[in-house]
């Protein structure tokens, strides 16, 4: 009889609400404020909801990024779409690609799992996105270089100090190439790829279970860091030109509907192979910056991406792109 008369009381719905919404009371501290029971609590809470006493509301920004994560999930078939918010004009393209980094380091940690096998690519986002994991996660899996070394690009964002830094945030093994991933002539590559140490971790490749990697940008301008470091001479870089080059991940060059551009790069790449790439159940691509959209709309094409983690602004252009 008294749970009753406290459920059709209105006050004490009211009450109830405002100690648990505002002044953030747990139930059993209300239940004894009220001279109640806790399920009597709990009941008050629900009706509190059904009936409109209290309601939640997600502001704008923070909604339309669940939109945007809903869009573009069914457009390109993904698995899983993060969205980040950003606003402010004090936003600078380090701080959007830091916000972004730690998000997919969120990510990596939630989903990831001891028999995993995680392949990594090099990269400023790369970079970031191991430093704001937490050491204290140990999964011992097992992680491996996606490409070659890269000598001309600043060391800590050299994909071998990456992937040996992931593996020792996680405890566990890392594999790493340790040649430089752009081979002179494709007899030094195949020269290469007979070596045992480099082809236990070629081996690898085809056992991956989850790649996180950036993308670099080639249309409708150059900003990718392989267009700017010494990585291509004049004649590479004006072969893939020619052969419509819209950006680069994992080393390898492709087209607006993500194809590998058909270059003789493809032949002296020191790189897991497109299709084995392919293949990778969980591949997670994680990207900011609007001047990413032309590339980032051919990877999806491509399939090259199964969960996309992008700031608000590149989630905007992507959607206005098609």
């Amino acid at each position: 009889m008294k749970g009753e008369v406290y459920n059709q009381s209105l006050c004490i719905v009211l009450r109830a609400a405002n100690l648990y919404y505002l002044e953030g009371k747990s139930q059993r501290e209300i239940a004894d404020h009220l001279n109640i029971s806790v399920p009597t609590v709990s009941r008050l809470l629900k009706r509190a909801k059904e009936e409109g006493v209290v309601s939640y509301v997600i502001p704008e920004p923070y909604r339309e990024c669940l939109e945007l994560e809903q869009e573009i999930k069914e457009r390109y078939g993904l698995e899983e779409a993060i969205i980040v918010p950003i606003a402010g004009e004090e936003q600078t393209e380090e701080s959007v690609k830091k916000a972004v980094a730690l998000e997919g380091a969120r990510y990596v940690q939630r989903v990831i799992k001891p028999e995993d096998i995680l392949g990594i690519a090099w990269g400023g986002t790369m970079y970031y996105l191991i430093q704001y994991l937490n050491p204290c996660q140990k999964t011992e899996s097992t992680f491996v270089t996606l490409h070659g070394s890269i000598t001309s690009c600043d060391s800590k964002l050299e994909v071998r100090s990456l992937v040996r830094r992931i593996a020792m945030a996680f405890g566990g093994k890392s594999y790493t190439l340790e040649p430089n991933g752009h081979q002179d002539d494709s007899g030094s590559l195949k020269a290469l790829m007979d070596k045992k140490n480099i082809k236990e971790v070629i081996d690898l490749f085809s056992k991956i279970t989850f790649s996180v990697s950036g993308i670099g940008s080639f249309y409708p301008e150059p900003t990718s860091p392989l267009s700017r470091i010494p990585y291509l001479d004049h004649s590479e870089y004006e072969e893939l030109m020619g052969k419509g080059v819209y950006g680069d991940i994992m080393l390898r060059f492709i087209d607006e509907n993500g194809k590998e551009c058909e270059s003789d790069l493809v032949h002296r790449t020191l790189a897991i192979d497109m299709d084995t790439y392919r293949s990778i159940p969980r591949k997670l691509i994680v990207a900011s910056g609007r001047q990413k959209t032309c590339t980032l709309r051919a990877a999806l094409k491509g399939k090259l991406a199964d969960v996309l983690i992008i700031d608000s602004e590149l989630a905007r252009s992507l959607m206005r792109a098609e």
